[in-house]
């Protein structure tokens, strides 16, 4: 409880003197908002504001946890869900470090399971069930990286591509952000698709994705009456899926292995004509492609190594969000109550230089004395902190809350 006051009385400090900057989203009137408190640790939701004061006083005096408001528009956002009257909702994609397989997961990420009789604990990514007990619940503790985040913001980058130059939004229209803790959100607000529903939603994430894409419908088919056999395929410039089929397949067949193509289940003959002729088949690209290239492999066999291929192309995001089309949303450069950190907007085009653990962080004077229990090293602005295990530390406060609202440290002064 200590801590928990500790962590409120800060966040309540930081909105004293900075809520006034919180984006109110467009159209306040028609949202609905969201919080989650402090000390009842409880949602409160169904709140309207009629603009940004009434909003930025409300978080003044509760001092949330979270802050959020709907990606709906509602004719009346205070009432009950079947009384609103739903008008539309922007388009949202959400892009978490949980859902993209990193290498880094396995050094910083724990997770125990919840049978008390059992405890066991492991790292990375949690099974489906435990290896002990069988338990399929688990406490998951996850933390954001510099390896993460940029495997993050890179499907953030893949699906603003998409948005723009495949769907016709402007950049005007696409809003990114950092979300303050293992990702980042992508946001469309244009009125021609207010108004789609969670099946269009669903097709939308389908394409991003690239789940179901049948190759055939993007170029390559084989002549089967023909001997020897002659496969035909896309370019690497041809625009969409077609395009990114070939891009994704050269990508792949330039650093993959012996050991990586086995794996696919492709032939040993097969496996060893792309290994001799490898050079041979990344330079023909150049002149249409590589699709006859190699006798021995058939359509069949091309759409198995472009189904490898497809995974560096289509877009990691959580499904569930983007098709919800009532979903509660972070407001930006509100605090992030897992980890002390701010949701940031930025422009997409500035991606590349943007530094989410530098412009993240609110706290940005003070120290506190806390006793961790066990965390990571962890980089936030220009330092690095950690790795800690049970060990008392005085550090400066934005490093000392990130511990306290990841629950791996508590209050000592």
């Amino acid at each position: 409880m200590e801590t928990q006051v500790f962590i409120r009385g800060k966040f309540a400090e930081f909105y004293q003197e900075n809520a006034a900057y919180i984006e109110a989203p467009p159209s306040i009137e028609q949202r609905e908002f969201g919080f989650l408190i402090f000390k009842e640790n409880v949602m409160v939701r169904h709140k309207g504001f009629a603009a940004q004061e009434e909003l930025v006083s409300f978080i003044k005096e509760t001092v949330p946890a979270h802050a959020y408001y709907s990606t709906a528009y509602y004719e009346m956002p205070e009432e009950k869900m079947e009384e609103k009257g739903w008008s539309g909702a922007d388009i949202y994609f959400d892009i978490d470090a949980d859902h993209i397989p990193t290498s880094c997961n396995k050094i910083h990420d724990t997770w125990t399971c919840k049978n008390n009789s059992c405890s066991f604990e492991g790292r990375g990514i949690a099974p489906e069930q435990c290896p002990v007990c069988g338990g399929r619940s688990f406490n998951e503790r996850t933390w954001p990286c510099e390896v993460c985040l940029e495997a993050a913001k890179l499907e953030m980058t893949k699906l603003v591509g998409i948005l723009t130059e495949e769907f016709g939004f402007s950049s005007a229209e696409v809003k990114v952000s950092f979300s303050g803790h293992r990702g980042y959100h992508v946001q469309v607000e244009n009125e021609a698709v207010r108004a789609l529903d969670s099946f269009a939603r669903k097709e939308i994430v389908d394409y991003v994705t690239g789940v179901g894409l049948e190759t055939t419908f993007h170029g390559v088919e084989e002549t089967r009456s023909k001997r020897p056999r002659i496969v035909s395929g896309p370019g690497l410039d041809e625009f969409g899926w077609r395009g990114r089929i070939v891009t994704g397949l050269h990508e792949f067949l330039s650093t993959v292995t012996k050991e990586e193509l086995e794996i696919t289940g492709l032939n040993k003959k097969a496996i060893d004509r792309i290994i001799e002729n490898r050079d041979v088949i990344y330079r023909s690209w150049e002149k249409g492609g590589p699709w006859g290239l190699i006798p021995s492999l058939g359509a069949d066999e091309w759409k198995t190594i472009i189904k490898k291929g497809l995974e560096s192309q289509s877009v990691k995001v959580d499904t569930v969000v983007t098709t919800d089309i009532h979903r509660l949303i972070r407001l930006p450069n509100s605090l992030h109550g897992k980890t002390g950190l701010l949701k940031v907007s930025f422009l997409a085009n500035e991606a590349e230089k943007f530094d989410p653990l530098k412009s993240g962080v609110a706290f940005k004077k003070g120290e506190a004395t806390i006793y961790v229990d066990e965390a990571p090293e962890f980089r936030l602005g220009d330092r690095r902190f950690g790795p800690f295990k049970k060990q008392r530390v005085e550090l400066p406060m934005a490093a000392a809350l990130f511990l306290l609202c990841k629950d791996a440290a508590k209050v000592v002064d």
